[in-house]
């Protein structure tokens, strides 16, 4: 008789709902976890949160699960019975609550990135080494196909041994905008984009080209949030909030969306979060202009570079090697059009299918490979389920049913892909501080 899995779920904000959703049966593209997982308890710090997933539990005909203080977890562990936790809270409490969650006794599944600098890596890897126990950092961007189909072109030796990688990612002005909104502006919440956003790229290189980084510099300011910058460009008094604003594409509106009024702007008042401030604030120390240099012990460079203020939003990776060249280009939304209503769609890559209609610019990927001495193929990508890129049902079902390691495409995530996706940025983060490149032996993250 198969085992059910006892989970636990700590944060419920809007990460949240893809786990909620798999193990209640309603994610779309994914059957039935009735037979492998449970979902018996959770904890929030704002107990209105819990309250509106609770009634989505409900709903679905799933009995509640137990609530838990957020000081209780090691209680609920017990109590509960727990097999695995999920972690979906902001970034700065990850290394506390993985811990302590694995020397309780439970598994750990937590959102990338895995924590935001070197004393969290080695209080989690102390953890592990002590409890014996499994963390997996669920970096959904693996199992999206069209990278998946990059990761395979490259395991092939289509295009020989990697030499170096080009990536640019490009987060337009809604969703590029959202991280300058959100407790991640400040960087001893977040770790600042190269980690909270870009542990997501680095892992798919370390992933693509089978490599671990061994040296960073890096270079990077606030040079388009910020109300120094809005200062320069005469933006004029902005408001401190965008709920309420109208006429300014910058300003978020919670009311507007059924979802992200339940879920923030209803529940302020038990914890003060604003999930809504203008990105235009004074104190943001996050930055959203980036690039880095990456040396891996292949042998092999990445030169990466991250903007969060463009006009459309996707990416662009070229990967050359001793035989040929391989590059993908996605358009996740070709312009940021605002509808009639004054809405748009924060996030395109979690909602897939809302971008505007755009000649020049369509949603789109491609992937095309071409051989030294050869002409240009287009390689087929497989059709995906659901958000980022189609990964996430492919990701729920493979967390879940705790599909073995040797997967032929090597796409779970285990603890240390999570510390080498997190050490580019920790390195990234002091050679912006210091001008200097530096290696990540230096951070003595083991």
């Amino acid at each position: 008789m198969t085992h059910i899995e006892r989970y636990a779920l700590i944060g419920t904000g809007g990460r949240a709902d893809m786990y909620v959703r798999a193990l209640t049966g309603t994610h779309f593209g994914v059957e039935s976890l009735a037979d492998v997982a449970e979902l018996v308890a959770w904890s929030d710090v704002n107990p209105g949160r819990l309250d509106v997933y609770e009634r989505q539990v409900v709903e679905a005909g799933i009995p509640a699960p137990a609530r838990y203080a957020p000081d209780d977890l090691e209680t609920m562990i017990r109590d509960e019975r727990i097999d695995r936790v999920i972690i979906t809270t902001p970034d700065y409490t990850h290394a506390d609550l993985v811990s302590r969650s694995l020397l309780a006794g439970a598994d750990v599944v937590v959102e990338k990135p895995l924590t935001i600098d070197a004393d969290g890596v080695r209080q989690i890897g102390a953890a592990i080494a002590e409890s014996g126990r499994e963390v997996i950092t669920t970096f959904n961007y693996r199992y999206s196909p069209r990278n998946s189909a990059l990761r395979q072109v490259i395991a092939e030796g289509h295009i020989g041994e990697v030499t170096s990688v080009h990536f640019e990612w490009a987060l337009d002005t809604v969703h590029g905008a959202d991280y300058f909104r959100r407790w991640h502006r400040q960087k001893s919440n977040s770790g600042g984009l190269l980690i909270h956003k870009a542990s997501h790229h680095f892992d798919l290189v370390n992933w693509w080209i089978d490599a671990a980084p061994v040296r960073v510099f890096a270079s990077g300011g606030l040079r388009f949030y910020g109300a120094d910058n809005a200062a320069k460009r005469g933006l004029g008094e902005r408001p401190e909030r965008g709920t309420g604003t109208t006429g300014d594409p910058f300003s978020l509106d919670l009311t507007r969306d059924e979802r992200a009024k339940a879920l923030y702007y209803d529940n302020e008042h038990h914890d003060g979060y604003l999930r809504d401030r203008d990105p235009f604030d004074a104190g943001i120390t996050i930055e959203d202009n980036l690039a880095v240099l990456v040396d891996y012990d292949s042998g092999a460079t990445m030169s990466y570079s991250l903007n969060a203020h463009a006009p459309w939003e996707g990416y662009r990776v070229t990967v050359n090697g001793t035989e040929g060249r391989a590059e993908l280009e996605v358009v996740e939304r070709g312009a940021v059009l605002i509808g009639e209503d004054g809405s748009v769609v924060v996030d395109p890559s979690a909602n897939p299918g809302y971008s505007p209609e755009d000649d020049v610019r369509p949603d789109s990927e491609r992937l095309v490979l071409q051989r030294h001495w050869d002409g240009a193929q287009i390689v087929e990508i497989p059709e995906g389920i659901g958000g980022h890129g189609g990964g996430d049902a492919f990701l729920v079902d493979h967390l879940f049913h705790r599909v073995a390691v040797d997967e032929p495409l090597g796409r779970i995530a285990r603890y240390d892909d999570g510390v080498r996706a997190v050490s580019v940025g920790i390195a990234g983060n002091v050679s912006l501080e210091t001008g200097l490149p530096v290696t990540i032996d230096a951070l003595a993250l083991r």
